[in-house]
């Protein structure tokens, strides 16, 4: 019999096993200071492009204070256990009432955590006899919601609406078969967080007249930040009454924890009454309540921080493209770099971006996407100013020189070593 300790210790996983070079610099980095566009990451000022605090309310005053307000009238502990048994307030149910009246549902229900709420949802709304139909490139939460349902699945190439038809029509073929009285759940994204696009959500709704599916959207990255009130994706793309259940997040444009699903009552009303994540789990406690009512009614009433996330965007996407950057096709303020090169050129131009330049953000590489190539994924926030962007567009133009020209090749910069320690 084989010690499962044993197992793990041989193998650490793609991303663990660079643990001791990655920990701390590359991987579990510590930015401390203020939220906002300037932090301090070891010692140094840097401009930091990492932070999925849209809007700037993060440390916006009002927020701030029915945070401290929120904390100092209810303490973290209220309230004490699960909504369903002890654990429901007034607030609670006043925000749910707000979100769902945002997005145009019926209402609305609270989930602790995002990542969470979503894998619960989809475990919530299938049977085992039920099959799901999603994009390709859907965040870990909906794959690990997928990993847990026991029917069949069937996975379309990202956005190909050509294929998702494909897909459709063998779910439909396996549902008529198996005479079980299943049905179908389509799962797809607003914006897919790493490569900016917005979901194909009024071409999926078009075909809901040719095909009997429900929809399930996530839109961390669309509410807030996309259609005229902010509402996300769906009102961006005039199809928000074609989305059966609507999630998101609090922790991109609110800054905040938790999130929420909203849709029809009655469905939403069986969600409430059957979630196992929530029925099992404490209550959100008050003071996050507290502050997300205060997020929200700023989301709805300050139509200038939301302006202003998008002219930063849009100045620092078109300064990118003017400077021959490849940023793909994102359609949001989510802003990929493409580049070609391995994991040692990654590494070295991390480092110099960090320690030279004072640029931080996040990169990707192999393991998690094909050998030889490199993203960058910068995220604007209204508390960026031109100085920021100016700064970072000069930054990129030089490690991108410096990465043509093969400088950032193995040991190319011996002096940066240090820097990992």
């Amino acid at each position: 019999m084989a010690d499962i300790f044993e197992r793990l210790l041989k193998n650490y996983g793609p991303i663990g096993q660079h643990r001791e070079r990655a920990h701390g610099y590359f991987a579990f980095p510590k930015l401390e200071g203020e939220i906002g566009s300037r932090m301090k990451f070891r010692g140094n000022d840097v401009i930091v492009w990492s932070l999925n605090n849209y809007l700037g309310l993060a440390n916006h005053p009002e927020v701030r204070k029915a945070d401290a307000d929120g904390a100092a009238e209810f303490g973290l502990a209220l309230p004490m256990g699960a909504r369903m048994m002890s654990g429901n307030s007034n607030l609670h149910e006043q925000l749910e009432a707000e979100l769902a009246a945002f997005e145009g549902k019926e209402d609305a229900v609270l989930l602790n955590f995002g990542y969470q709420g979503m894998v619960s949802v989809i475990d919530v709304l299938c049977s085992r006899h039920d099959v799901i139909v999603y994009d390709a490139e859907s965040h870990a939460c909906i794959i690990d919601g997928l990993r847990l349902h026991p029917g069949h699945r069937f996975v379309f190439k990202h956005n190909n609406i050509e294929d998702f038809e494909k897909q459709m029509q063998r779910a439909t073929a396996y549902i008529e078969k198996q005479n079980k009285g299943g049905g179908i759940l389509v799962i797809t994204e607003g914006v897919f967080g790493m490569a900016g696009d917005q979901g194909k959500l009024k071409e999926i709704a078009d075909l809901k007249s040719k095909y009997d599916f429900r929809l399930l959207v996530d839109d961390a990255h669309g509410f807030g930040t996309l259609g005229e009130t902010g509402a996300g994706a769906g009102e961006a793309q005039g199809v928000q009454d074609q989305i059966d259940i609507y999630f998101s997040t609090f922790a991109k444009s609110m800054a905040s924890i938790g999130a929420f699903v909203t849709g029809d009552r009655k469905i939403i009303d069986y969600i409430r009454y059957n979630i196992r994540s929530q029925i099992f789990a404490k209550s959100l406690p008050m003071p996050l309540v507290v502050g997300n009512l205060k997020r929200l009614e700023l989301l709805k009433t300050r139509p200038e921080l939301k302006a202003k996330l998008w002219e930063n965007a849009l100045k620092l996407q078109q300064g990118l493209k003017d400077r021959g950057f490849d940023i793909g096709n994102t359609d949001s303020v989510v802003t990929p770099i493409y580049m070609k090169g391995g994991v040692e050129e990654a590494t070295a131009m991390v480092m110099d971006l960090r320690e030279n330049y004072k640029i931080f953000c996040s990169i990707v590489v192999y393991p998690v996407i094909p050998r030889g190539h490199i993203i960058y994924r910068l995220i604007p926030t209204a508390s960026h100013t031109d100085e920021d962007i100016q700064l970072t567009l000069e930054a990129f133009t030089a490690v991108k020189e410096k990465l043509d020209a093969g400088s950032y090749k193995t040991n190319a910069i011996p002096d940066m070593a240090d820097a990992r320690k």
